[in-house]
């Protein structure tokens, strides 16, 4: 069904090409027609990630064979939505029109006032987690179970985190301590105290502690959850107990492989009973309601370092690109 009185156009932030930030334009673009299977929703709220900034740029150049080689299919950034469902596809029994849900959309979109969800992906925002929270949590949150999942961390693991101020990074930190793990950090000196305050017993400052220094004692840790992606990988294999598992969300590279050149490397240094393992994380609306259930409810907050008003999402895109975000930025298009 579709609301009659919708627009035909909408306001969006489009690019024509792969670039910085600047290649991100405001634009009048036709509002999108759902499909059988899909949604169409009125955006509150959009989550920016480190995965939006790669995919603006096209980096590595891998990702173009998928996306596009010269530009972009899906022109509008956007991943994580909190939104207004306002007509849905023919073959959707579940949701209707008026429902908010929130969901992560797949490779772009969500820089828009209207954006198509995927019914099957979507999951209703209960109404005490605001549409900016919930637009923080999908990608990142998500990715944080499954990496702490790939390592099996539960009550009395001691796990590293690398890379912990960030956006997937506070979240693993918050989501391990709430498992009992012993969480230790590494992060930059001014967010030190924000990622004590999130859980982690022991926080260091990662310009003067990395994987190697004395302060991280090799064979010590049952999880190495590397977001960084900048330690030799034998380093981290030699922080990690018998039997314990480093997780690699992300990392450095070159730029036609970007972080799967690592990646590939990690199966060959890999062992038995100390494993390194690359996660490919996946849109999981099972993990989405949990999360959205212990949001402001166990403890878990998602860190939002600044919220955006829409005109400024070229600025919120910036700000990330620029690799720098302590936690979440959130765009809101209301």
């Amino acid at each position: 069904m579709r609301d009659p009185d919708l627009p035909t156009t909408m306001a969006a932030w489009h690019q024509h090409r792969y670039g910085g930030p600047d290649v991100v334009e405001p634009a009048r673009l036709p509002v999108p027609v759902p499909r059988p299977t899909d949604l169409l929703v009125r955006v509150r709220a959009c989550g920016i990630h480190a995965g939006d900034a790669r995919l603006m740029r096209g980096d590595p150049y891998l990702v173009r064979l998928a996306f596009g080689i010269r530009r972009p299919r899906t022109a509008v950034r956007g991943m994580d939505v909190a939104g207004t469902v306002v007509a849905v596809g023919s073959g959707v029994t579940a949701l209707s029109p008026g429902d908010e849900v929130v969901a992560e959309i797949g490779v772009g979109g969500g820089l828009a006032e209207y954006a198509i969800i995927p019914a099957a992906r979507a999951v209703a925002r209960p109404d005490h987690v605001p549409a900016q929270l919930a637009a923080a949590l999908p990608v990142s949150g998500g990715t944080a179970v499954q990496a702490l999942d790939a390592a099996s961390v539960g009550s009395g693991s001691r796990v590293l985190v690398i890379g912990a101020a960030g956006g997937f990074g506070t979240f693993a930190v918050q989501l391990a301590a709430q498992r009992g793990a012993d969480v230790w950090a590494l992060a930059g000196e001014r967010a030190l105290d924000l990622v004590t305050g999130l859980g982690a017993a022991h926080t260091f400052d990662y310009r003067q502690v990395q994987p190697g220094s004395p302060e991280l004692p090799a064979a010590s840790f049952d999880a190495v959850i590397d977001i960084a992606g900048t330690a030799p990988l034998s380093t981290l294999r030699a922080l990690l107990r018998d039997g314990g598992t480093v997780v690699l969300v992300s990392g450095n590279g070159g730029p036609v492989l970007g972080p799967m050149e690592r990646m590939l490397r990690a199966v060959f240094v890999s062992r038995r009973r100390r494993r390194i393992r690359s996660l490919a994380a996946t849109a999981k609306p099972e993990i989405l309601t949990q999360l959205l259930e212990l949001t402001g409810q166990s403890g878990i907050h998602p860190v939002i370092e600044q919220t955006y008003p829409f005109a400024a999402a070229r600025d919120a895109l910036a700000h990330v690109d620029a690799g720098h975000a302590v936690g979440k930025v959130v765009v809101t298009v209301e």
